[in-house]
């Protein structure tokens, strides 16, 4: 199982000096990064949002410049909000992605849990099912050849269509690893099952078994669609904090994590969370994943026993956390949890080649 890590990169959406305060956080986040290579993880992902509080509306050019400081981790967006993009300039952002970092790119698509840039770039929201399905279709189209005709002869589609012209760059790897996200809607589960494509599940509240039946539904889609297990891999993506013990994960954790928690629940007509939620969610089957590096491993291994994924990422820079709180999470993550968890699976603490997906 990978271990590994993703952010939106979180900022001073109250910064008088909006262009100090974004660059203040990129160079701390390739720091983050840099470092999670270092110490042996295996993925970094950055998610595209385009508000004030997140720093990354472009997690390929920040990926590239991750690429030329890192050796190893494989770098991916966690989410690119396909649905209002253009599938063309993300092939061709993430292949040189792919190009710079000597093949360690891939794509987790997903429709987007947040709407602004829909209204950004133009597009309505009553089309949001309906511009995923087809642009992911020619993503897919355009990772498998060189030379593309879209859409087949006699399809509706919404985006001009492309008559026998080539895509270019290439990617280094054989084939760009394309992933689908998911929140918890079975048809976007059933469509990736369908298509053979990896599955990453985000399990941001209630208890974390609870998410499993949604990789049971993936599994069972793909094989009636004919996919081999070894084909369908999972992901989950979830939120904790590794600090040396417990309680300073905890203390460190709550104030960045629930102001983040609340302030998007005032949006979207969620309750208030509390210290109490909070503690609740760190509990063994909680969805939060917060403590010192043997009880953080434990979890991760029990919930492995529950969905049997292929990989494992932690959300620990959320909200206005302090860089040096981070630094040394991922620390302890790369040194202290992921030996255990690998030892515990694979019978050996290494860090095993990373393989395409």
């Amino acid at each position: 199982m990978e271990l590994g890590l993703h952010t939106f990169g979180d900022m001073d959406a109250a910064a008088l000096h909006k262009g100090e305060e974004g660059a203040r956080r990129l160079k701390n986040l390739l720091e983050e990064i840099a470092l999670a290579d270092q110490v042996g993880l295996d993925v970094f992902g950055l998610g595209e949002h385009h508000r004030p509080d997140y720093v990354i509306s472009s997690p390929s050019t920040v990926l590239a410049a991750a690429a030329a400081l890192t050796k190893n981790i494989r770098l991916t967006s966690t989410v690119s909000v396909l649905s209002s993009d253009d599938p063309v300039r993300v092939f061709q952002q993430f292949s040189t992605v792919d190009l710079i970092s000597g093949g360690r790119a891939e794509i987790m698509a997903g429709r987007g849990s947040f709407i602004e840039s829909f209204p950004l770039f133009g597009y309505d929201l009553g089309d949001y099912d309906a511009l995923f399905s087809e642009k992911l279709d020619l993503l897919l189209a355009l990772r498998d050849q060189e030379v593309v005709t879209w859409p087949e002869h006699g399809k509706a589609q919404m985006r001009a269509p492309i008559n026998g012209h080539g895509v270019y760059p290439r990617p280094l790897q054989e084939q760009l690893p394309v992933w689908i996200a998911v929140g918890g809607t079975p048809q976007s589960v059933v469509r990736a099952g369908t298509l053979g494509l990896p599955l990453a599940i985000a399990i941001i509240g209630g208890e974390y078994p609870r998410f499993n039946p949604f990789a049971d539904l993936y599994r069972e889609a793909g094989a009636k669609a004919g996919h081999g297990a070894g084909k369908l891999k999972t992901s989950i993506n979830v939120h904790g904090f590794i600090a040396d013990t417990t309680e300073a994960a905890a203390d460190q954790f709550y104030g960045p994590q629930s102001e983040v928690m609340n302030r998007i629940g005032r949006e979207r007509g969620w309750g208030p969370t509390s210290r109490a939620h909070f503690d609740q969610a760190r509990s063994p089957l909680g969805n939060l994943f917060v403590g010192e590096p043997e009880l953080v491993a434990e979890k991760i291994i029990a919930a492995h026993k529950v969905f049997k994924m292929d990989r494992f990422l932690l959300q620990m820079a959320i909200g206005l956390m302090p860089h040096d709180q981070i630094m040394h999470g991922i620390e302890l993550y790369g040194t202290k949890v992921a030996p255990i968890v690998r030892k515990e699976l694979t019978g050996s603490a290494e860090r095993a080649t990373s393989q395409a997906n």
